[in-house]
């Protein structure tokens, strides 16, 4: 629900990417054009791509609201707590419970983000500011918690524990136990091995390791996403539905709705 006291430009903002997430449940991401989800929301065709250039767009902005409900939740964690695994484990199950809601969703249009060169893809060059937070948060639970880390892995562990988590977004994608109850056990198992390892790094000969299972998730982690995807698309997907191809060809040879006029600050000029 929009907030009231919003200025009426976020407003229209968050009735439009909320029109969107509901008719990507609904439809699937495929299926749902700008032009379905203006007429959804009440707005012009051309105000809704004033707000968002594109349905990728659209999804960076579900990408930003998911950032900021798990910033908020795992705060008081992060303020009271000075363990390393609960810590962590606070931030994996956090951002599950933050998540959740949306699992159907994701299911969804995992597909396409999974895509290492789709701008979909938690590592594209567009999902940069989502990925830095969450790197930056990891960043954080390294810092307050009494478990020192060494100076030499500083720069590349927190990365390594995004990459961690990015593998268990994953295994959530596909998971269909209750409640994500089998990736909430992978979330503990995983946040305590992990603070095992860091523990282990204090010993200088182990510490090349950490580096090359960095290389290694960096390396293949999109690989294995697009892979695992594309197993479990044919494997559950009936006949490819023609539609959503010629309902976006159809679209794209539409006229280019007419966008307001910005100013530098990225507002219309009235």
């Amino acid at each position: 629900m929009t907030d009231q006291k919003a200025p009426k430009s976020e407003q229209t903002r968050t009735l439009i990417l909320e029109t969107a997430l509901r008719l990507f449940q609904e439809r699937g991401f495929d299926k749902t054009t700008m032009r379905a989800i203006a007429k959804e929301a009440g707005v012009s065709v051309g105000n809704a791509y004033y707000y968002y250039e594109s349905k990728e767009h659209l999804v960076q902005g579900f990408y930003d609201r998911i950032g900021a409900a798990h910033q908020a939740a795992v705060r008081p964690i992060l303020d009271r707590e000075t363990d390393l695994q609960k810590r962590l484990a606070g931030v994996l199950t956090s951002w599950l419970d933050v998540a959740e809601p949306y699992h159907e969703f994701a299911s969804q249009f995992f597909k396409n983000a999974a895509d290492p060169e789709s701008p979909l893809s938690p590592f594209s060059p567009e999902s940069e500011p989502a990925r830095r937070a969450a790197i930056d948060m990891h960043r954080e639970v390294l810092a307050g918690a009494k478990t020192k880390v060494p100076d030499e892995l500083a720069d590349v562990l927190p990365e390594l524990m995004w990459l961690s988590q990015m593998g268990l977004v994953l295994y959530w994608v596909f998971d269909r136990s209750p409640g994500s109850v089998k990736t909430r056990r992978l979330a503990e198992r995983g946040a305590q091995l992990t603070t095992r390892g860091i523990v282990l790094a204090r010993f200088r000969v182990l510490r090349p390791l950490v580096r090359e299972l960095h290389e290694l998730f960096a390396d293949f982690l999109p690989g294995m996403a697009q892979t695992a995807v594309s197993r479990g698309k044919r494997a559950s997907d009936p006949d490819p539905d023609p539609q959503p191809e010629a309902e976006a060809e159809a679209e794209a040879a539409a006229p280019e709705p007419a966008k307001p006029r910005r100013t530098r600050l990225g507002r219309s000029e009235r």
